[in-house]
Order: C-alpha cells, then structure tokens, then sequence
C-alpha cells in the first residue's frame, strides 16, 4: 500500500502530536512538518511587540522569514533564513507569545501560504492547529488528538523538566487553560476537528496506545 500524500495531526498543546507525528512520519517514511514550531519561530523572530505594527510593517517583517523543511520522519528538520529551528522556541512563554501572534490574520496567511507550499513540495505528516481544517482541507487522512488541560499540563512539565527547565505543575495548567480559550474561541482559524478527522482522547492512552490508534486508521496495524 502507498504511503499517504498529506496526514494532518491537530489538537491543542500538550496532547503529544510533536512525538506521534514524528512516529507516524518515520514509520511511513515521509517528511514532518511542524507547524507549531514554525508560529513560535515566527512569534520569537518578530518579538513582543508584533501586535502592535501597522499591517504593512508586519507584512514587511514577514517577507523577511522563509522556512525550508529537510529530511523525513525523525530526521526532518525546519529551518528558518537558513538556519535550524532549535529548543529555543519550546519555552512557554514563546507558546503563550505564538498564541498571541496567531490571531493576527497576517501571520496566518503567511503560514498558510508557507505550509502549503511545503506539502506541495513534499509528502508529509503535519501536525499544528489547523492543518485539517484549514492548510490542508483536501488531506485523505485526518486525526485530532485532545486531553483533559490536567493532562496535558502533567505531560508538559515532564517535557520541561526533561530539558532541564523548571516546571510548576498550577502555572503550566493555568497557561494551557488560558491558551486553549485563546485557540479554541479566537475568531480567525479557531481550534476545532475537522468534520471528517478521527478524534482521539490520548488522556487514558499512552504513546505507543494512540500510535496504534492512527496506524489502524491508516490501514497500517
């Protein structure tokens, strides 16, 4: 059986697409876009005060960015002007920031733009917020991924501390309740399921569980 064109991994921070996506792009041996991490590069390259530039200005400040993807499956690799996307942009204040930046309809269409020509280029696994809904609509294989905010809280302060990085488990749950009310209710490209995805509750499952899961989906178990 061939490899799919386009997969698209959505759902909100903390519920393991990063990981699954990776998994899943290595194991049918395309490239792995993510989506995320091109927002955050985005947010930390135009700073805090993006919010406030006139349309034009930002639009400017965006011309100047241009991502490349290299590789596949666990190899592939963003870059940005060149140089590779590193753990730089996985702290939670650039989240929180890249949160912020993405209901600015200019970095969207920017991204969109940028997304879809990489899957133009390529057969990938992307994963973001709205690769189903959105970027890439036409995708023959869809999967929202969600958890409980606890959850998703608990995982990410294991992330942190794996890096190295404090980690406290009420202000980590706080900023991922307040950032899926700002992805799930902003008014440009909010955080949903696509009407045909197959939604996943990764709460009672491991890894290896919901891997499973999208492998069958694809006919690969």
């Amino acid at each position: 059986m061939s490899a799919p064109r386009i997969v698209t991994l959505d759902g909100p921070a903390g519920v393991g697409k990063t990981t699954l996506a990776r998994r899943v792009a290595e194991a049918l041996g395309l490239a792995y876009l993510d989506t995320g991490a091109m927002f955050r590069a985005t947010a930390l390259a135009l700073g805090p005060g993006a919010r406030e530039l006139p349309g034009a200005g930002l639009r400017a400040r965006l011309e100047g960015l241009a991502f490349g993807l290299e590789g596949r499956g666990a190899a592939s690799a963003l870059r940005l002007n060149g140089r590779p996307v590193g753990e730089e942009i996985r702290t939670e204040q650039v989240g929180m920031l890249a949160s912020d930046v993405a209901t600015l309809p200019e970095v969207r269409e920017f991204l969109k733009a940028a997304q879809r020509a990489v899957g133009r280029a390529t057969a990938l696994v992307a994963e973001g917020r709205d690769m189903g809904t959105v970027v890439f609509p036409e995708a023959a294989h869809k999967f929202f991924l969600d958890a409980a905010p606890e959850i998703r809280a608990r995982r990410r302060c294991e992330q942190l501390r794996a890096l190295g990085a404090p980690a406290d488990l009420d202000a980590v749950t706080a900023q991922i309740r307040a950032r899926d009310h700002q992805d799930r209710t902003r008014a440009v490209a909010p955080l949903r399921p696509a009407e045909d995805a197959l939604v996943i509750d990764t709460g009672p499952l491991d890894i290896d569980g919901v891997f499973a899961a999208i492998m069958a989906a694809l006919g690969r178990s």
